[in-house]
């Protein structure tokens, strides 16, 4: 059975509809409020210590966001604000430091795998994954949305962005689903999480940022991923098929074992990247960043001239969707860079780590804290941002309790999965909702047996390190 897309989104969720009236008034003069508090300590009016100053600098971050501004903008606020009226920090090293923060050659992979995503996206590769998968447990109960986790698992092999996985499988098996029988809220429920492993197998834009911002091996972590994302994967089509043989859905035709060769033989050639990826950085012929240039070649390539479902004439499209995305990503980190400076500047990132010492959380206790925090911060912001502020003061207490930083940027990167998949900022689920055409109240309703799911798996992430760090120290990494 062959599926073709019925739908190609642009663009990323609604934009939240601002407070009028006191609730405007209210949101816009707090950080008003704390603008001019920091003047008054410029000038000497009043004087704040060092533990209050702290908890401004957040503060005045969170109220900032609050009033509707991209996170980007407020980061860089924050910082011009704090930095000129309450340290003597120099406007010619603030301004170094933009330069200097994303000068890094580990930076590059971010555009390469987001070009690379985007040229599969569009050529053709999801939907050939998605007839192997078809082919290969279509026939069990739930057939077609086990066959979209599956697909959604191979392509986050070759993908790096949970967004763009939830495009592409999604558009092409929903409408199929719907075809043939199932609910419409099931659908968009399955591929809205299978859509996270996006972030969690081989390569992952979240994990660079992760690297970049903790000086952690960019290929141990892409490796890491491998285990717990396969995990993920049997535990999501478990619960689907359950859901699926109570609830009598429909099941497919088996397929010959020829049918399973065709379909296998017309996705290896996506599949293939998985091998250039994992066997160049083992075999050391490239780095991590130079595994994502070779991706966006070799997506270019197959997409162009191997499956021709991409036409020489929509590359320029594909390209400037790409740079788009990758300027604004850029962005965020330039000013989270910034962000972290400023942390590191007051010294807060060890002052975190000598309190979570002091306080004898211990690692348990320690994990359990930084899920809660990740989870919480998961309300407000997207993963990147998420990640380059909470990182940098996080790291440094994990170090001192002797949690692996590859392990901790796994646990990291299953939370930021689980955000993704719920309002008010989940993007898979605005995205989802756009493919499905059903509400964001139906669809986050749709998502809870898989959203439990997944915070269980969290719970044996966060806690069996093993399953983390075992391919990578086989691997030597």
């Amino acid at each position: 059975m062959s599926f073709t897309p019925a739908v190609e989104l642009e663009g990323g969720p609604p934009k939240a509809s601002q407070g009028s009236g006191i609730a405007a008034y209210f949101f816009i003069g707090i950080p008003l409020l704390l603008i001019a508090l920091c003047l008054a300590a410029k000038f000497g009016y009043v004087a704040i210590g060092a533990g209050p100053r702290a908890g401004l600098i957040f503060v005045l971050l969170v109220s900032l966001m609050l009033t509707g501004m991209p996170v980007s903008i407020a980061l860089g606020l924050t910082v011009l604000i704090f930095v000129f009226t309450l340290t003597s920090v120099q406007i010619d090293v603030v301004a170094l430091k933009l330069f200097t923060g994303i000068e890094r050659f580990d930076i590059m992979a971010v555009p390469f795998f987001i070009l690379a995503g985007n040229f599969l996206t569009h050529g053709g590769v999801a939907r050939r994954m998605i007839d192997f998968a078809t082919s290969v447990v279509g026939h069990w109960h739930g057939g077609l949305a086990l066959a979209g986790i599956v697909a959604c698992a191979m392509f986050a092999l070759v993908c790096g962005s949970s967004v763009a996985t939830v495009v592409a499988i999604g558009s092409i098996i929903l409408p199929e689903m719907v075809r043939h029988g199932y609910p419409m809220r099931f659908g968009a429920g399955v591929i809205t999480v299978a859509g996270s492993l996006g972030i969690l197998m081989l390569p992952s834009i979240p994990k660079v940022i992760y690297a970049i911002s903790t000086n952690t091996s960019i290929g141990a972590l892409f490796v890491a991923g491998l285990l717990p994302g396969t995990l993920l994967t049997a535990m999501l089509c478990t619960v689907t098929w359950y859901l699926a043989r109570s609830r009598n859905y429909p099941r497919m035709q088996k397929a010959t074992w020829l049918e399973s060769w065709r379909t296998f033989r017309q996705s290896v050639w996506g599949l293939m990247l998985v091998v250039i990826i994992i066997g160049g950085i083992y075999s050391g012929i490239f780095t991590a960043t130079e595994a994502a240039a070779m991706a966006a070649v070799y997506s270019f390539f197959i997409s162009v001239y191997v499956y021709k479902d991409l036409k020489l004439a929509d590359v320029p499209r594909v390209l400037l969707q790409s740079a788009n995305m990758s300027a604004m990503l850029l962005y965020i980190i330039t000013n989270a860079v910034l962000f972290s400076f400023v942390l590191t500047n007051e010294n807060i990132p060890q002052a975190i780590a000598d309190w979570i010492l002091e306080s004898n959380f211990g690692v348990i206790g320690f994990l359990l804290l930084v899920n809660v925090l990740l989870l919480l911060a998961g309300n407000f912001m997207e993963p990147s941002s998420i990640i380059l502020i909470m990182a940098p003061m996080l790291f440094p207490a994990a170090k001192k309790l002797g949690i692996d930083p590859v392990h901790f940027g796994i646990v990291i990167d299953v939370n930021m999965e689980v955000g993704l998949c719920h309002p008010p900022v989940g993007l898979n689920l605005y995205v989802a909702s756009t493919i499905a055409r059903l509400g964001i109240t139906d669809l986050t309703k749709a998502v809870l047996p898989w959203l439990g799911t997944m915070f269980i798996f969290l719970i044996i992430v966060t806690y069996w390190p093993e399953l983390t760090l075992f391919l990578p120290r086989l691997m030597g990494m």
